[in-house]
């Protein structure tokens, strides 16, 4: 076990964490989640990654490590009026359309007609929103916002996985040591999974388990599979499908949302730095794995530590966490000139936040740019 295996592993699972985990702790707030439930959710989601990421690197053997979906985890955070048992059935409906993709090929092929533009403008439109506010935070807390703001400008010219990390670091620093926020008394208690009873809402199901498999497919599986290749691997597809869909399903009933195949995470760990030998770089994928559970038993005090910040600083940090997301999602959605209205569509739809019959933006965004799009074809 070479040293340059742990690091690479130890850097991609901070990153990974860092970086996104107060989207996912907003994502549980906006579903009125319990302590415990937050903590449950943390700890299934992180354990889901860490036994997939040893099983497929292991099977495989290939360096596959896996994320959670972080633009699942933005689309909880922008609903309202979603309980967490509703949510709960959402999250395996999710899973089990994945697991059914890997398995159906027709299915496969059903998503994949989806045009490229509409599918990264729901992305885009679901991200949008957060960018935004994160922007406004820098008129409420300037004194912390700006400096964060600067690290993450500085950071990202050297190594842009470790910009949001950075600003999160420096967010805590300038929190505590200004007076904004007061250390909380830490203890590390052991985390709990807390089962959550299922309650089938059609609306939720179609407008929060459809659209959270859909971008989850779109903007994590499918590029995770691309770096994979691009690295000189062929992507193991089906059994990373059937694995991250199973995965998703059963950890669904103790709170947790999807993992995923990831992606710039995952380029970390993929390099001749890595291993010399590439038929040896497996094994990341099984220290990658440690450090995650090692992350998921930590949940609560991680918890405990980020709900003392100030909000405006949660909120910022899930702002520029989110803008790399939105720059590829947007250029996605534009990249294809005949798509580009039914894309502008799909994006204002989505992002507007309107709902109707109780189900959310994203399903009408999606309905809309589909419909558009359809419509030129037919003209043409």
């Amino acid at each position: 076990m070479r040293i340059s295996l742990i690091s690479a592993a130890l850097v991609a699972a901070l990153v990974g964490f860092g970086s996104t985990v107060a989207l996912v702790l907003s994502a549980a707030a906006a579903l009125g989640a319990t302590p415990a439930q937050t903590a449950s959710w943390l700890l299934a989601v992180s354990l889901a990654k860490a036994l997939g990421s040893a099983a497929l690197s292991y099977g495989t053997r290939m360096p596959v490590v896996l994320a959670w979906s972080t633009p699942g985890a933005a689309l909880i955070a922008a609903t309202s009026g979603t309980t967490m048992a509703q949510a709960v059935a959402a999250f395996a409906l999710a899973g089990l359309l994945v697991i059914l993709t890997g398995a159906i090929k027709p299915l496969g092929h059903l998503v994949a007609m989806i045009p490229d533009g509409v599918a990264a403008a729901m992305l885009a439109g679901v991200l949008l929103p957060f960018c935004l506010r994160g922007a406004l935070t820098v008129e409420a807390a300037p004194v912390l916002i700006l400096p964060m703001v600067a690290v993450f400008l500085a950071v990202r010219l050297v190594n842009p996985a470790l910009a949001v990390l950075a600003a999160l670091g420096l967010g805590l620093a300038l929190a505590f040591a200004t007076g904004a926020a007061s250390l909380p008394a830490l203890a590390l208690p052991l985390p709990a999974f807390t089962f959550i009873a299922p309650e089938f809402d059609l609306a939720v199901l179609l407008g929060l388990g459809v659209p959270i498999y859909l971008v989850t497919m779109a903007s994590q599986n499918l590029p995770g599979f691309a770096v994979l290749r691009a690295a000189g691997y062929e992507p193991p597809v089906r059994p990373a499908l059937l694995v991250t869909g199973a995965l998703s399903s059963l950890t669904a009933f103790v709170g947790a949302h999807m993992v995923n195949m990831a992606a710039i995470t995952a380029a970390i760990c993929l390099g001749d730095d890595v291993h010399p030998d590439r038929t040896q770089r497996w094994k990341v994928g099984l220290v990658y794995g440690g450090f995650w559970a090692l992350l998921g038993l930590m949940a609560p005090l991680i918890i405990t530590l980020l709900a003392a910040l100030p909000p405006q600083v949660m909120v910022a940090l899930v702002g520029l966490a989110l803008l790399s997301p939105l720059m590829g999602a947007l250029a996605g959605a534009f990249a294809t000139p005949d798509q580009r209205f039914a894309a502008t569509m799909t994006l204002v739809v989505t992002a507007s936040g309107v709902t109707a019959f109780g189900i959310g933006a994203a399903f009408w965004g999606l309905l809309a740019g589909i419909g558009v799009h359809l419509l030129e074809r037919l003209r043409r």
